[in-house]
């Protein structure tokens, strides 16, 4: 799990958009504090501060606190808009959390290994389905990520959910199938032994084939020559 950090924010009295452009004018950010049956509270965020979580990764998947007026709220954020244009965040949402709370996020995937696997190594290529896993789980104990190990990889496998350790209580959303995650791929142009053996044992059927044609075709001219 990644490490919490905490937020001072301010009261927001008014809402709506041109509320939300003189803050965000004054170098802060709007949001919401919401959930756990209890009012929603808007607030204001230092623009620096949450711009530099987010971008040091793991934001929606790090519980954090808000202090405000002298009081912490546990949260989770849940999402954030940006900037259509200039790509700068406008606004945040954040999940009030309890010890109770469960939440559904997004673990990202990583892979580990990839010298030892004896595919890759072939010339093989790690072509990664999902880069992230859905799953349900305790809000105070939500994955940082998932490891993936590809040693003893081969070529033409397919890496699923179940060869991941995944931690108690943490649940993927998809539970009808054990999904695919990563397959190691043959690159364009590499051929693997059993591929090779079988287009020998057609390029030898298909020369057999040829001179069996040929053989009949000189036989059908001699009965043609001794009829006459």
């Amino acid at each position: 799990m990644s490490e919490s950090y905490v937020l001072k924010a301010e009261a927001r009295e008014r809402v709506g958009k041109g509320s939300a452009r003189a803050i965000r004018r004054n170098g802060n950010i709007p949001a919401v504090i919401y959930g756990d049956n209890k009012p929603p509270l808007s607030i204001t965020l230092p623009s620096k501060e949450v711009t530099l979580k987010i971008h040091g990764g793991g934001f929606l998947t790090t519980v954090g606190e808000i202090e405000l007026d002298g009081k912490k709220h546990r949260v989770l954020p849940k999402s954030y808009d940006l900037d259509p244009v200039k790509d700068f965040v406008i606004h945040v949402d954040f999940l009030r959390i309890s010890a109770k709370t469960s939440v559904t996020v997004n673990i990202p995937v990583h892979f580990i290994n990839e010298e030892q696997s004896p595919g890759i190594r072939k010339g093989g290529v790690l072509n990664v389905v999902r880069h992230e896993v859905e799953v349900h789980c305790p809000a105070d104990a939500i994955p940082e990520y998932f490891t993936v190990d590809l040693d003893g990889s081969e070529l033409g496998d397919a890496l699923k959910i179940s060869s991941v350790e995944l931690p108690e209580k943490v649940v993927p959303t998809i539970t009808d199938r054990d999904f695919t995650i990563a397959t190691i791929a043959s690159p364009a142009g590499l051929k693997s032994e059993d591929e090779e053996e079988e287009a020998a044992a057609a390029d030898e059927v298909e020369v057999i084939g040829e001179a069996g044609d040929e053989g009949e075709a000189e036989g059908g001219d001699t009965e043609e020559k001794s009829g006459e």
